[in-house]
């Protein structure tokens, strides 16, 4: 008996492990040995001789700083715009009126979209003679004539276009998060929040907001790395350099330059091992401010 016992606190405590060791091995083969090539390939040249070159070539890259400045920029003010208009859109489906379900199918249609055809759809409008100028033609906006440029050679006008773009096919997923989030909250504390004199504007954020901490922190991180690693919409919306990202000259470098010149595989390598270590920074940066370290302590 005690070893039937015994044996079966071992299995007790050993099956968790066991259920997670398929995710373990998937990403030591698919994550981990990749990442630590990439690190350990960015210290050595052709030759596999150690060198800090490939480094010193990102930091001195004229482009490196500009794509950290567009890197950011889109990413705070991106994440900030579309953390706003999913959270509203997710209040407004949680209300549950009618034709609700519809709103949300058809809410949710650029989240099908692929990022190629995100691009190629907007590209076509935002050309000086495509179906958003045409659009606005139509509908009086503005003259035969008065065609405005949305795709100028300007960095601002582009910065905001992919801004727009990017919310566009990414506010769906974000919104879905927090609606999923919403529906799960108690409502007998809203209730209560309204028996006890609360306006609506008081019990959002005194209580719902407070209950849907982990739910936006999970929306805020997942969001924060997309929008860091932005480059497929950059690159077919405006093709390379003319507004530079971290990821895009990543790739820049790894499929164009390194075809012609192998050692700009090298430097690619160099250059996501960065982009790595910012993405991480910032994550456990996020973590930190929003107090998720404090709960896991406590808990």
């Amino acid at each position: 008996m005690d070893s039937l016992t015994h044996s079966r606190s071992i299995w007790k405590k050993a099956a968790p492990y066991l259920l997670i060791a398929p995710t373990i091995v998937w990403y030591g083969f698919f994550w981990a040995r990749p990442v630590i090539q990439a690190f350990y390939g960015g210290f050595f040249d052709l030759n596999g001789h150690f060198t800090l070159d490939n480094y010193k070539f990102v930091f001195n890259d004229p482009y490196f700083l500009q794509a950290i400045f567009n890197t950011f920029f889109i990413a705070i003010v991106s994440v900030a715009v579309e953390f706003v208009l999913a959270f509203g859109l997710s209040l407004l489906i949680n209300i549950r009126f009618k034709g609700a379900g519809v709103f949300l199918f058809i809410a949710t249609i650029p989240m099908a979209l692929p990022f190629v055809a995100i691009a190629a759809m907007w590209k076509a409008g935002l050309a000086t003679y495509g179906w958003l100028n045409s659009f606005l033609y139509h509908v009086g906006l503005i003259a035969k004539n008065g065609k405005i440029v949305f795709m100028s050679g300007n960095k601002w006008p582009s910065i905001f276009v992919i801004i727009i773009i990017d919310a566009w096919g990414v506010i769906p997923s974000m919104m879905i998060i927090l609606v999923a989030g919403m529906q799960n909250l108690n409502e007998e504390l809203k209730e209560a929040g309204y028996i006890f004199g609360g306006t609506r504007l008081t019990v959002l954020r005194k209580i719902t907001i407070p209950l849907l901490k982990s739910t936006i922190t999970t929306a805020l991180i997942l969001r924060i790395i997309s929008a860091i690693q932005i480059w497929a919409i950059i690159t077919l919306m405006f093709g390379y350099l003319r507004l530079p990202t971290l990821v895009s000259q990543l790739v820049f470098y790894s499929d164009q330059r390194a075809p012609a010149d192998p050692v700009y595989y090298q430097r690619a390598l160099a250059y996501s091992v960065i982009v790595a270590i910012i993405i991480s920074s910032i994550v456990i940066l996020y973590l930190k401010v929003s107090g998720s370290f404090r709960k896991e302590e406590n808990g």
